[in-house]
């Protein structure tokens, strides 16, 4: 099975939408931005984009310009009205994007099934479910990491960019509990918030070069083993259902959570006929 790349044909006004909203889910705790990538459709482009910018500099360099700043504008502007509103409204909250991540399975695996799926491609789900579930069970602050402003802090900073970009980049892996792993979670939103450049911009080069290394090893793989790369990441994403998932919720909570599940699947379901 062969992937061709599809050209994206959002206009500038919708890629900045897209990018906005995996931007502010970004460090909501469980909620990975690939996943949300994924559900809105561009993740193979951006993955694509990434790695012909050598090819064409201007087009794919555009293109991610657009998606990027509007990342990074979600996150600033949106992801603390959004982490406090996981906060006061944790389980109505966290069936929205239930309901989004579950809608988002039927065209994965209709990409994963163009050809029949053999046996050993099947198992990759199993083992993309084995690995997002794993990383769940590290404890939080688990190097409790202290920041200070000399070169050893830089270069951690730097090598924790790199962690936290296969975290944005591989979907079912949440970023921000990668950060609560690496007892950064804190630091890193006040950072943000403070406008922390000494702290930010180190962690953003390790970030920019672990997603371009990442990237490059995904599409390669997408092109040489789809089925199988496919089938993992359907993996990944059901391992971050168990990380999403709040509880079963009592009382007047249940009607919330199933208004909200619904919202969030019906609202996929609709983008993905407008592709």
């Amino acid at each position: 099975m062969e992937i061709k790349q599809k050209k994206n044909d959002d206009n500038i006004f919708i890629r900045f939408a897209k990018g906005f909203i995996v931007g502010s889910s970004m460090l909501i705790p469980g909620v990975s931005g690939g996943t949300m990538a994924i559900i809105l459709g561009i993740y193979d482009d951006l993955i694509h984009a990434v790695n012909s910018l050598k090819s064409n500099f201007k087009e794919h360099g555009l293109f991610l310009l657009q998606y990027g700043i509007a990342g990074v504008l979600g996150i600033v502007l949106l992801s603390g009205p959004m982490l406090t509103a996981v906060t006061a409204w944790q389980k109505p909250m966290m069936f929205l994007f239930l309901g989004a991540i579950l809608a988002s399975f039927p065209p994965l695996y209709r990409k994963a099934t163009v050809n029949k799926v053999k046996k050993v491609n099947k198992a990759a789900i199993i083992i993309g479910t084995a690995i997002a579930y794993f990383i769940t069970l590290f404890p939080k602050g688990l190097l409790d990491f202290k920041p200070g402003f000399h070169w050893i802090s830089l270069l951690m900073l730097t090598i924790a960019g790199i962690v936290i970009a296969v975290a944005l980049i591989l979907p079912g892996i949440s970023a921000s509990y990668v950060l609560l792993m690496l007892g950064m979670y804190d630091l890193t939103l006040k950072a943000i918030n403070d406008f922390n450049f000494a702290y930010l911009i180190p962690l953003v080069v390790g970030t920019a070069a672990g997603t371009f290394l990442t990237a490059g090893i995904i599409e390669k793989e997408m092109k040489r083993h789809p089925q199988f790369t496919y089938m993992l990441i359907i993996g990944f994403m059901i391992g971050s259902l168990l990380e999403v998932f709040p509880g079963i919720p009592v009382g007047v909570e249940i009607f919330y959570c199933i208004i909200t599940f619904m919202t969030g699947f019906d609202i996929i379901l609709w983008i993905g006929k407008r592709r």
